[in-house]
């Protein structure tokens, strides 16, 4: 699939049409990576961050947050929750926290695979080098990256870097040579992302070979200046692409289609704007993957990046048994195991 023909289906308003589409993608996400969905217990490890992007509730400038860093012996307790809950993998995920030093999460990641055998996915921001060669070495198994936007100016005008920070793209081509899978992703909508930009994304994941790729709608958080409304979009009327339910859809299906090895997950932010089916219609639509949330209860309100994430008062076990029926209504199964990607020979 190529530049034209996604732009079009991303301005597509036929409805007979999508429906086509979602069944491609949903035949395509069959065919390359079966019908299991893989469960990912995730662990949200600290909401400190040094950074000050324009979108997350995390970000640094926000200073009605009350801030926590997990102690190791919770992250375990929360990994060990999720051997009980039969999951596969863990995502220890946190703000940009330099709190979190290379040698603290390396023995946390030695103990994790010690004890559980499960595989560790690490989502921690931009790090020097030296800390991701040392987390690999630990036993770390794949890092989540979200480049965000393709578009330079957008990217810098909703995310400043310090001087001297790496470009995410690289970044993710180093992971990459350390042995790590690697993920990115985008967020959909955000003001200022035009559907020129959105397509550029989704061919991005193609020419990145990305493992793993995570799409969601951007959900204004009060806290920020994208929320307050002080970043203001210079595109012209029909140009944004829009933060709809809808536009998720189209753009997980098309990066199925485009990237048809790839892990990708229906989101928490999908169930967070439709609790009521969200996650099974994006399982129907390509995804392949669920994050249930494993954070202890008492923190989980605390990792805001937008206001009214999906399960937060829901206990590991009720989460675990709640997705398992959703997932078995659908006619899919349950996958074991660390759920990697396979990489097979594309048919042409």
């Amino acid at each position: 699939m190529h530049y034209d023909e996604i732009i079009s289906w991303l301005r597509e308003t036929d409805s007979g049409r999508l429906d086509a589409l979602y069944a491609k993608a949903d035949e395509t996400r069959s065919r390359f990576v079966g019908d299991e969905v893989h469960l990912r217990g995730l662990i949200e490890v600290s909401n400190y961050c040094c950074r000050s992007c324009a979108y997350c509730g995390l970000r640094g400038g926000n200073r009605d947050l009350q801030r926590y860093r997990l102690t190791p012996e919770e992250i375990l307790e929360a990994a060990r929750a999720a051997v009980s809950n039969g999951y596969g993998t863990v995502v220890m995920q946190a703000g940009e926290d330099h709190g979190i030093t290379a040698g603290w999460l390396a023995d946390v990641i030695h103990r994790i695979k010690k004890e559980t055998g499960l595989a560790v996915t690490l989502s921690m921001g931009e790090r020097a080098e030296s800390d991701l060669a040392e987390w690999r070495h630990a036993g770390a198994d794949r890092y989540l990256l979200r480049f965000e936007t393709t578009d330079p100016e957008l990217y810098r005008k909703i995310h400043p870097a310090p001087p001297g920070a790496p470009s995410r793209i690289a970044l993710l081509q180093k992971l990459r040579q350390m042995g790590y899978e690697t993920g990115s992703g985008v967020m959909i909508g955000i003001p200022g992302q035009s559907y020129e930009t959105l397509t550029r994304d989704i061919l991005a994941f193609r020419e990145l070979d990305l493992d793993m790729i995570g799409v969601g709608p951007y959900i204004p958080h009060p806290a920020t200046p994208l929320g307050r409304g002080l970043l203001h979009s210079d595109l012209r009327e029909g140009e944004q692409a829009p933060a709809t339910e809808d536009m998720c859809y189209r753009v997980l299906a098309l990066t199925r289609i485009v990237c048809p090895q790839a892990n990708i997950p229906a989101t928490t932010a999908l169930a967070t704007i439709n609790g009521r089916s969200g996650r099974e219609l994006g399982l129907q639509r390509g995804a392949n993957v669920i994050m249930p949330n494993v954070t202890p209860l008492e923190y989980r309100r605390l990792y805001e990046i937008y206001p009214g994430k999906a399960c937060i008062t829901e206990s590991p076990q009720h989460c675990g048994t709640c997705i398992r029926s959703r997932i078995h209504a659908i006619g899919r199964t349950v996958g074991t195991g660390p759920g990697g990607r396979v990489r097979e020979a594309v048919p042409a």
